[in-house]
């Protein structure tokens, strides 16, 4: 049976509205769960400073997580420290709780639990003290952080900030999305893009 000019107008339509609708839904479920990953399992954040340097520099957007995250030493953390900072620092984890701190700062050495870190990521050896004493022990349910560019750095040697809670972790680093503009200014280097160590 031939169709007529205007059933077969009608039924393109009907055709079009359901395939326009199918778009719609698949955006629609894409866009939830962006914002479902966004919101629960991961997060952007922008550094602010360059005590993460040669790491990590100012303007870098990572991505974090704080999906099972248990921290280890060693691991790039965003935290919160409201009464220090509005913005998230970035750190890294140096000791665990229960861990002994010393830090040597004549040779520029940082110790935990007596054994010297072996640290290829520090920008320079750990020459400045800001608060720190001669040794120190992690409270439990702490950590004890420091930025890579150790005599650029605020963080645990400072009594502003001290061992962090570990509830005030944000996550840890992850991903380098977006590189921030390097040091001598001369642009972003887009081959840093890529995960996190």
């Amino acid at each position: 049976m031939n169709e007529t000019w205007p059933e077969i107008k009608k039924r393109k339509m009907i055709e079009r509205r359901g395939e326009t609708f199918d778009w719609v839904q698949s955006l629609t479920v894409a866009l939830l769960v962006c914002v479902l990953v966004f919101t629960f399992l991961i997060r952007e954040v922008r550094v602010s400073g360059t005590s993460m340097l040669d790491t990590l520099y100012d303007g870098d957007r990572l991505l974090i997580s704080d999906l099972f995250y248990s921290p280890r030493r060693g691991d790039i953390v965003v935290l919160r420290k409201e009464s220090f900072s509005s913005e998230p620092l970035v750190k890294r984890v140096i000791a665990l709780e229960g861990e002994r701190v010393n830090i040597d700062f004549e040779k520029g050495v940082v110790y935990v639990n007596g054994e010297a870190l072996d640290e290829p990521y520090t920008l320079e050896p750990t020459y400045r003290r800001i608060d720190f004493e001669e040794e120190l022990e992690v409270p439990e349910g702490c950590l004890f952080v420091m930025g890579d560019n150790r005599n650029g750095s605020t963080d645990s040697r400072d009594l502003r900030i001290g061992c962090i809670d570990e509830r005030l972790i944000m996550g840890r680093a992850l991903f380098l999305v977006v590189p921030g503009t390097d040091i001598d200014g001369d642009g972003r280097d887009w081959s840093r893009i890529g995960f996190i160590s």
